[in-house]
């Protein structure tokens, strides 16, 4: 039997999903922040930045909890102005730790804390002494929620908002009920954090056992299956020794690799793996890629030292983790324009990677490829597959728009980098990785620099646009139609 709620008490409940959403999230960065401020007692630290933190956000979420209500059905409206200003304000309190105790500004703290919620890992932090371990922990803590946070997103909440990232997120599979994990968002969130725990101690283990310390295992670890990158080293893992590097890569690549397949392979379906054109296509990308960049090393390093930096370099690029073996800032231009090239694929859908995915590209290039062939016989039907699977036109379109949008993105954030003072290879590497949520770039933000340089200005759009990156684009351009505005009318 179909409900129908009444008129005045669809009124009274808008809204009330909304501000729980926002009020469960401040309470948990509240609880979060109570157990830093034991473990920075641990440390024997500074409890200041994690102690007004958890005071300010407890104080805020009662009430809003309060007010708030779950038991209703949001809207799409709804449903996407949640995820927007939530991942807005968890990021903003994010930061109070690094300006209280890391004596970080504003604007520095907000970045940071923005780069480490939307994996980017980029960094305004010059002098690494000044963060304790407290803060590093927490720095790569929020890295590790960020990574959970979208994952869960692009698998349970984006299908039910009917976005375009449902549409590619299923566009490879028969059907979207044999790709999602289970029928309900509690057990689906669950599976993936089932997955992405236990890849994060078998992390945490693997650095352990090749013999480093339990701090920067577990902060590795935090950073590396989430695909994020910060290192509490300055050199990132050029500052560790080379077996080090060689262990990250088997979770580097599979942090590039969409959680619902990884998933499936855990049920005992390994096929669903091979199977899969995305990640056919992901793994063909890694192999080229880094083949073409060893080569372009060789010249430089020795054999294997020219493969450990080609496979790692490609992987930590591609799945926007952003570490560094080496600075690769004063590479060949040829050995740079194959990672440059790198940051516009990204990972697979349903992953922690951030750029444009593996799938989009491979649709892409597919649809030129039926392009070309549709002027030479115009009467020919030419559907568009992705393994046994016809991609719709409407599929087509919204990746086209997510596209126009990412690239409208970037070219934009370029240009203003440049005329706020930024050369052009700094702007436009600080632009890629920023709206790819890659994190360094060349030049003045290279791996082993700071974006501490930019104007303010630019930090602040380049906060804009991690954030814009990190939640699909399309999400956060819908806030800038007035329709999106226009509240409903009950009849």
């Amino acid at each position: 039997m179909l409900h129908v709620f009444p008129q005045s008490k669809k009124k009274k409940s808008r809204g009330r999903f909304a501000l729980y959403t926002i009020g469960f999230g401040l309470a948990f960065l509240s609880f979060i922040m109570f157990v830093f401020v034991l473990l920075a007692l641990l440390f024997k630290e500074p409890i200041s930045g994690f102690l007004i933190t958890g005071i300010l956000t407890i104080i805020l979420a009662v009430p809003i909890l309060r007010i708030g209500k779950l038991n209703y059905a949001p809207s799409r409206r709804e449903s996407l102005l949640s995820v927007l200003i939530l991942w807005s304000v968890i990021p903003l309190f994010g930061g109070i730790p690094y300006m209280v105790d890391g004596g970080m500004s504003i604007l520095n703290a907000f970045f940071e804390s923005m780069s480490g919620f939307t994996t980017t890992g980029a960094t305004v932090l010059v002098d690494f002494n000044s963060f304790n371990h407290s803060l590093f922990l927490w720095r790569a803590l929020t890295q590790w929620m960020g990574g959970i946070g979208i994952i869960v997103l692009f698998i349970a909440v984006f299908p039910r908002l009917a976005i375009a990232g449902r549409q590619v997120f299923f566009a490879e599979a028969p059907g979207p009920t044999e790709e999602r994990l289970s029928p309900r968002l509690r057990q689906t969130s669950n599976a993936v954090l089932i997955v992405y725990t236990g890849a994060t101690v078998l992390c945490i283990l693997s650095y352990l056992i090749a013999g480093m310390s339990i701090f920067d295992a577990v902060a590795h670890a935090l950073t590396t299956v989430p695909a994020g990158g910060f290192s509490p080293h300055p050199l990132s893992f050029a500052g560790y020794a080379p077996r080090f590097s060689w262990i990250s890569l088997f979770f580097l690549f599979f942090a590039g690799v969409n959680f619902a397949l990884q998933y499936r392979v855990i049920q005992g379906y390994p096929r669903s793996l091979t199977n899969n054109p995305e990640f056919r296509f992901y793994s063909l990308i890694v192999i080229v890629a880094s083949s073409l960049l060893c080569f372009t090393l060789l010249p430089i390093y020795g054999f294997l030292e020219a493969v450990r930096h080609s496979i790692f370099q490609v992987l930590t690029i591609l799945t926007s983790a952003g570490y560094a073996s080496v600075d690769y800032a004063n590479w060949s231009p040829s050995s740079q324009a194959i990672l440059v090239a790198l940051m516009f694929i990204g990972g697979s859908a349903g992953s922690g990677a951030g750029g444009i995915k593996a799938i989009r590209v491979l649709m892409v290039a597919q649809n030129a490829q039926r392009e070309v062939q549709r002027s030479m016989h115009p009467r020919m039907v030419l559907p568009l597959r992705i393994g046994n699977s016809i991609v719709s036109e409407d599929v087509m379109r919204s990746v086209a728009a997510f596209i126009t949008l990412y690239m409208g993105l970037f070219a934009f954030t370029t240009i203003v980098l440049v005329l706020l003072g930024s050369d052009l290879i700094t702007s436009f590497t600080a632009a890629a990785a920023s709206v790819g949520n890659i994190g360094p770039g060349l030049a003045g933000v290279g791996p082993m620099a700071s974006f501490a340089e930019i104007h303010p200005v630019g930090r602040a759009l380049l906060i804009f646009t991690m954030y814009a990156g990190r939640l699909e684009i399309v999400t956060v351009f819908i806030i800038f139609n007035r329709g999106f505005w226009k509240l409903p009318r009950y009849r």
